[in-house]
């Protein structure tokens, strides 16, 4: 029988036949595509004709097609929707995959005819695009490993391996324990939870197979519970599960896992020459070098830790207030502050909630992408991977743009967290080819037909994942290398985090924020009191990021520590982390940067890029939060532009000039110190 993933799809839109994709056909289809790799990479090392960027470049970028194809679907499905099929597979081919790239830069053959390009390129008649292929490209190979010899060589591709091994070692323990752990409550542990906390408990209950409620390690239910739930002694177990996640010893632990990563991080990068790995990695970044990093970080801690210590002092005291007596400690943060919340602002979460529908909220972040870009979306009936997942259409013009998938409740075959991926990226080498971009999500799912209802942090994370999205969906490049979300990774969070703004704008909410029951908008005086918080607590929520940051960047800048454990205790000792503020990602199951190498080093880059979007939204407000002017400029210059120039670039053209650390701090409601 034809394979469905490696046969014409003759389906709407060429989207993945689904419903005919079964797990057994991953292995033959990866198997078969990796071989259709290696021969074209082969046939471009071998050729013998005189080295063009046609049959060199070109080549390279149309080899991985099919190997495109089917990964772009696995590796979706796979992080959505795990089984354990799925998971043996992953584990399978990710060291397949990255002996395959090391055969690539490896490859003495291939690696000359770049470098004749290279030497070449003044005489090449280029596009500018073209020419920032060959140099990205050309670097990639460098960087790779083309330049070592003999045992270096050998060496590199080993290091390379056994890390894409050990990130989906990570990656997978630590879904084994998000996914076993709950805590079964009794109908009597949910009294003075709001009525959204106990839905969600008793959906995620039915779904773990308890015998009644359960609360869960998904964000979107721990967090609530923490904020709401007058039981300290059931919040501390809450909390200590969700900060254990990766350390609970056996086979899921990744303490040792972390260890090994980061010893051959630093022996990959000083193979090549670097004196630290976070030398090596932010070479190519916006930062450059560490030292710029850090001076960041520390400008925002400062301020964010005095804010901290003096809403610490509050929550004590109201905390002793009731009678209990001893320190403020982490699983009394969320309880006490949404209590003060509610005293300082008049604002409940219990209130607020039934006006976040996540319905009416995909629709105002799609009535924000109409009125900025003009595009407009349409339910695609189709089918999908999970009966979960919907899909649109996103058409300008009367031309289809893009196709849209949503996955937003969590599930314990679901990784946690919340991202947003290409299943295809939009190109044009080889034929015009339209983006499908998928946003995940992990919101509770209610229960009985019931509309899910977010919380506002929810709304803000479903805006910033939309905000990838449009990098995907409006690129407009050539090649598929520096294609949407392909830039520096301290440059990838500024459409994200700029789109988080649009939900801010007060005639947004007064849209779009209804009542689940009533169907009423939001009340202005409701809306004015959310709007009037939004800096509230911005202390805590600085402290346990800047907290991760320095963690990771401690990690890899220098040897890397015998124990990360003991290392990571000695940054927070040296930072005066307060007590009761956890790191927001404690090294066991810090994903980002253990997962893989893509935010290894660089978790400041949220930071870095809030350094942009909070200066980039000044444009708009300048003139209108929907000029479409100012949203046409950062079409053209930003989310269409991909990777095709250097993102200082891009940026200045858009912005005309690079901004300061001020407008972060005004964001946040900080006052920097001296």
């Amino acid at each position: 029988m034809t394979n469905p993933l490696l046969s014409r799809w003759d389906t709407p839109y060429a989207l993945p036949p689904f419903d005919a994709i079964e797990d057994k056909d991953f292995e033959p289809a990866f198997e078969a595509a990796l071989a259709q790799s290696r021969a074209a990479i082969a046939a471009i090392a071998d050729e013998l004709e005189a080295p063009t960027f046609a049959n060199t470049i070109d080549a390279l970028e149309l080899a991985d097609v099919s190997l495109d194809r089917v990964l772009g679907v696995f590796y979706n499905v796979a992080g959505a929707d795990s089984t354990p099929a799925r998971e043996a597979l992953q584990r399978e081919f990710s060291p397949k995959l990255a002996a395959y790239s090391s055969e690539i830069t490896a490859n003495s053959a291939l690696f000359a005819r770049i470098e004749a390009l290279w030497d070449q390129r003044e005489t090449l008649d280029l596009s500018d695009e073209q020419q920032r292929v060959l140099m990205l490209t050309r670097r990639s190979f460098v960087r790779s490993g083309a330049l070592l010899s003999g045992a270096d060589k050998a060496r590199m591709a080993a290091i390379k391996e056994r890390l894409a091994v050990l990130g989906t070692q990570f990656t997978q323990n630590l879904l084994a324990d998000e996914r076993s752990w709950f805590m079964p409550l009794s109908e009597g542990d949910l009294e003075g939870l709001p009525d959204f906390v106990k839905d969600s408990a008793r959906a995620a209950g039915a779904e773990k197979g308890a015998n009644g409620p359960a609360i869960t390690l998904s964000r979107s239910l721990i967090v609530p519970f923490l904020q709401f739930s007058p039981r300290r002694d059931l919040r501390e177990k809450a909390f200590a599960a969700w900060g254990a996640r990766g350390a609970n010893g056996g086979e899921t632990d990744n303490r040792a896992v972390a260890a090994e990563i980061l010893r051959l991080r630093e022996e990959r990068a000083k193979l090549l020459g670097y004196p630290s790995f976070a030398a090596y990695k932010l070479e190519t970044e916006m930062a450059k070098e560490p030292a710029k990093v850090r001076d960041l970080l520390m400008r925002v801690w400062a301020p964010a830790k005095a804010a901290a210590q003096a809403d610490a002092q509050v929550l004590e005291a109201m905390m002793h207030g009731e009678g209990v007596n001893g320190p403020l400690e982490p699983w009394d943060w969320r309880y006490y502050s949404a209590i003060r919340r509610k005293e300082e602002h008049d604002l409940d979460e219990a209130e607020l909630k039934p006006y976040l529908q996540l319905d009416r909220m995909i629709e105002a972040a799609f009535a924000c992408a109409n009125r900025l870009f003009g595009l407009e979306f349409e339910v695609l009936l189709a089918p999908m991977y999970h009966a979960d997942v919907r899909a649109w259409k996103v058409i300008r013009g009367g031309e289809l743009v893009a196709i849209f998938m949503g996955d937003y409740f969590a599930r314990g075959s679901k990784r946690s967290g919340a991202w947003c991926s290409a299943m295809r990226s939009q190109k044009k080498l080889g034929g015009d080819v339209k983006p499908i971009v998928v946003n995940v999500c992990n919101f509770a799912k209610p229960s009985d037909g019931a509309p899910a209802l977010l919380s506002y942090d929810d709304a803000r994370t479903l805006f910033h994942e939309f905000g990838h999205a449009l990098h995907q969906m409006l690129s407009n490049v050539t090649y598929g290398s520096i294609s949407g979300t392909s830039v520096a990774r301290d440059f990838v969070e500024l459409p994200s985090q700029l789109y988080e703004h649009w939900l801010e704008v007060p005639e947004v909410l007064a849209e779009f924020a209804t009542h689940a029951k009533t169907g009423n908008a939001m009340p202005e005086a409701l809306l004015a009191r959310l709007l009037a918080a939004q800096t509230y607590d911005q202390g805590f929520a600085t402290v346990e990021y800047v907290a991760s940051a320095l963690v990771d960047l401690d990690f890899h800048d220098g040897d890397a520590p015998a124990d990360p454990m003991v290392a990571q205790a000695a940054t927070l000792e040296r930072i005066g982390l307060p007590h009761a503020i956890p790191m927001r990602h404690a090294t066991p199951h810090f994903a980002h940067i253990f997962s893989g190498d893509g935010y290894s080093s660089g978790y400041y880059s949220y930071m870095w890029s809030e350094v942009m979007d909070a200066d980039a939204f000044e444009a708009f407000m300048e003139t209108d939060a929907f000029d479409r002017a100012t949203a046409q400029k950062l079409e053209d210059n930003i989310l269409s532009a991909g990777g095709s120039r250097d993102a200082e670039a891009l940026y200045t053209a858009f912005r005309g000039r690079m901004p300061g650390v001020e407008a972060l701090l005004k964001g946040r409601g900080l006052v920097e110190t001296t």
